[in-house]
């Protein structure tokens, strides 16, 4: 059934059709039937989403909105905001999950009863999983239940064909996605890291939930028997939302336990008594008013009270406080907090008693704020009478050596970074020792750290090796380089001779071929993602390799939609960057999943040339009538790239041009790298010792 009162913004009907905003834009300029405002504001007016659902299918622009796009117009359209309709929704699809049963009786009778009857049904379901009423994170507002019931009947629809933990996935993705600024999110695959660092744990709290990341990657690493999870955080919808994710994604007979509050951890501390297995944490970073004042006799600060300015050092000593006698703590940490001098004391304290363990230096761009590489620290409460360790370990991943780069711009895929991680941390783990990986990692003795600053920045302590590798391969180097220079002069094209007039040909555009059937346009834009569900662990091809001319680099983010993967001859466009570049697949690249930001076209062969159409997409010209100019930033309008209607057989003679343009392209920029890299190491070489000056 279809919510008369559900709204939807321009943004949405954009994506209902699989157009621009500005398409909608011009409908709403050129159609006088075209439905009237509804509420929203004068420069952002939204719609009643059944009024646009008829006319796109009057139109013929829309032949069915998909079950999942309706429900989450629903819920983003939702009268009382999206975040109580993400907790309206989380609790009947737990209900759902629950007892199935249930929800089908309820489902059966009219929306004014269903709206009477689900209180008190949600009760049922909510106080096994989160306790009593008043106790509990999870509670509904009293805002009736009316407006949502459309919602809850489409999200139970979704859950039949998804499953009730899939939908809520897809439902809170999408809406952190379209709200990013609002919440501190951690990537799927630095929480799967930090999950591995922990190890299996039967009691974990994270005492800076968010929107449970953290806790849902060690639940889904390591199930532990009647597994106990608590969270807390300052924000009630989110300590709300954290515990209806976990608990969807916990089976009732499991034993598990789940426990959530809202509340500022470090003043008013929801869990005193928990004595956790692993504490996970990504804490806000660079806080002044943490509660400095009125927390200076706390009991927590076993290792120095924390100066005003070294908030991530109290957090630090509350998940020490919450372990039990060797628990294991790993706490995302800003580089700053590795070196400033006003945590030196409370460091080399965290040294000395053996709570500190590792170090580790990510990559930027792993975890927002993405322009800094932010730290993992690995931490152990102490036992009773057992001697502190001797050594820390020190892990680099953000450049120097087979977990990054030198300069941060070719960057290896996550996994790779993890075993990188791993594989330094297990043994050191064991052994509390390992051998020097250098520019990797090193278990520095404790001892040499403690100087007057207490550095613990693994940069400071692991210089890179030699770009290069050594005078060996710095002269494979220069070979290849030489091999690629005259590979490049032999490639460089012959310039044409000048058209006597320059052509005019009738044009078409993209979109006007799309809609013809010639080729078929695809795009994943910066808030859908590459759609990576399901047990297929493809790479990602990003915009960044596309830019690059590089293979696919990126790692698939966890999603539940179905992954868009390239094919053979098919020509992938960036949004952002001004259509400078347009990159025809090829063999090596087909089978990876488009990235964010990306658009795919895939033409009929038998009606256009991929070559061609590259080509003629890249024109300087054609790109800046279909672009739109921000302060900051250029956005290409794909569907309004044109190209001339040429027979096939003249498409394949530009295309076998622009095939060869591309492939001395390629070779530029194999050169580039290869001089780079040369240079690099020369510089590395001459300035370490390893290479004499002759």
């Amino acid at each position: 059934m279809q919510d008369n009162a559900t709204e939807v913004t321009a943004a949405g009907i954009a994506r209902l059709a699989g157009v621009g905003r500005a398409a909608v834009s011009n409908w709403r300029r050129r159609h006088p039937d075209f439905p009237k405002p509804v509420g929203g504001t004068e420069t952002s007016p939204s719609f009643a989403l059944t009024d646009v659902e008829n006319w796109l299918r009057e139109q013929g622009k829309l032949a069915e909105v998909p079950l999942r796009e309706r429900v989450w117009q629903q819920l983003a359209g939702h009268p009382a905001g999206p975040g109580v309709a993400l907790l309206h929704t989380g609790c009947a699809l737990l209900l759902v999950h629950d007892r199935p049963t249930d929800w089908l009786e309820l489902a059966a009778v009219s929306d004014e009863h269903l709206a009477q009857r689900l209180p008190a049904a949600l009760d049922d379901v909510l106080t096994p999983r989160f306790g009593p009423r008043g106790e509990r994170a999870v509670r509904l507002p009293d805002t009736g239940l009316l407006p949502s019931v459309p919602l809850l009947r489409g999200a139970a629809e979704l859950a039949a064909e998804l499953g009730a933990r899939q939908t809520y996935e897809f439902l809170l993705g999408r809406h952190l996605d379209a709200n990013p600024r609002q919440y501190t999110l951690t990537p799927a695959g630095p929480a799967q890291l930090m999950a591995a660092l922990a190890g299996p744990a039967r009691t974990v709290l994270d005492p800076a939930c968010g929107t449970g990341a953290l806790l849902r990657a060690v639940r889904d690493l390591s199930p532990e028997p009647d597994q106990r999870l608590y969270g807390q955080d300052s924000a009630p919808d989110l300590a709300a939302l954290t515990a209806l994710r976990l608990a969807l994604g916990t089976p009732a007979a499991d034993g598990a336990t789940v426990r959530t509050a809202a509340g500022d951890t470090l003043r008013a501390d929801a869990f005193p008594d928990v004595r956790a297995d692993a504490v996970l944490a990504h804490p806000p970073f660079n806080e002044r008013n943490w509660g400095h004042d009125e927390l200076a006799y706390d009991a927590r600060w076993e290792y120095g009270f924390p100066a005003r300015t070294e908030s991530e050092l109290a957090w630090i000593q509350h998940a020490l406080a919450r372990l039990r006698d060797g628990g294991t703590a790993v706490l995302l940490m800003p580089p700053a907090a590795a070196s400033r001098r006003s945590g030196r004391r409370i460091r080399a304290d965290l040294l000395r008693r053996g709570a500190l363990r590792a170090v580790i230096a990510l990559p930027a761009g792993s975890v927002p704020p993405n322009n800094i590489p932010l730290h993992l620290w690995v931490l152990r409460r102490p036992g009773a009478g057992t001697p502190p360790a001797p050594e820390l370990l020190l892990v680099e991943t953000t450049g120097g050596g087979p977990a990054g780069s030198g300069d941060g711009r070719d960057k290896l895929p996550w996994e790779q970074v993890q075993q990188a991680v791993l594989d330094a941390w297990r043994p050191f783990d064991r052994d509390g020792t390992i051998e020097e990986l250098p520019g990797i990692a090193r278990s520095v003795p404790v001892i040499e750290l403690l100087d007057d600053e207490v550095d613990l920045a693994p940069a400071r302590r692991l210089p890179p090796p030699a770009a290069g590798g050594g005078a060996e391969e710095l002269a494979a180097v220069r070979t290849r380089l030489g091999d690629t220079l005259r590979l490049t002069a032999d490639r460089a094209p012959d310039t044409p001779p000048a058209a006597q007039s320059p052509a005019r040909w009738p044009q078409t555009t993209v979109g006007e071929l799309a809609r013809a059937g010639a080729l078929l346009l695809r795009t994943t834009t910066a808030t859908s993602g590459p759609a990576t569900g399901g047990s297929a662990r493809v790479p990602v091809l990003t915009d960044h390799d596309v830019l690059a001319g590089t293979a696919p680099s990126g790692s698939p983010q966890g999603g539940d939609e179905e992954p868009v993967l390239v094919e053979a001859g098919d020509v992938v466009v960036p949004l952002a960057g001004g259509g400078a570049v347009v990159r025809v697949v090829d063999e090596a690249t087909a089978g990876a999943a488009l990235g964010r930001g990306l658009t795919l076209l895939r033409p009929d062969r038998a009606a256009l040339d991929p070559w061609f159409l590259a080509g003629f997409l890249r024109g300087t010209a054609n790109n800046r009538q279909a672009s739109s100019f921000a302060s900051t930033a250029t956005r290409l309008d794909v569907r309004r790239l044109q190209l001339p209607r040429l027979p096939l057989a003249d498409q394949r003679r530009y295309g076998e041009r622009f095939r060869a343009l591309a492939g001395f392209e390629d070779a530029l920029r194999q050169a580039a790298r290869l001089g780079e890299q040369l240079v690099r190491g020369l510089h590395d070489g001459l300035t370490d010792g390893t290479l004499g000056p002759e």
